[in-house]
């Protein structure tokens, strides 16, 4: 089982970063980054966001220590924060009848044709 400081590294490693450009991007202290990797801490809860956003990856993926995590985050799987427009709208999708559902992904698809 990876720790999430393992992770957070390994995924820096994967993006090209350096330590010093993870620092300067989360505003987390250089101190602090290596104190979690020469300590074998993690990181701060409110800190958790800030790391995902910066390395591209879901709290989810950070933070769980099953298996089951690839699961999540696998093609055709969708997540959503709970207080975005887009929960609203799957939300709000989940509940109409079959036909209402295929006028709405009509009326999206010619939305789409009239940007372009």
């Amino acid at each position: 089982m990876m720790k999430i400081h393992d992770k957070i590294f390994k995924r820096i490693k994967e993006l090209g970063m350096t330590q010093k450009e993870f620092s300067e991007k989360t505003g987390i202290p250089q101190s602090t980054i290596s104190d979690w990797k020469g300590k074998n801490l993690n990181p701060a809860v409110d800190k958790i966001m800030i790391i995902c956003n910066v390395l591209d990856m879901s709290p989810n993926e950070l933070l769980s220590a099953s298996a089951d995590s690839e699961k999540y985050n696998a093609p055709g799987t969708l997540i959503v924060e709970k207080d975005s427009v887009e929960y609203e709208i799957v939300n709000e999708f989940r509940h109409l009848d079959d036909d209402q559902k295929l006028r709405l992904i009509g009326y999206m698809n010619a939305l789409k044709d009239l940007k372009k």
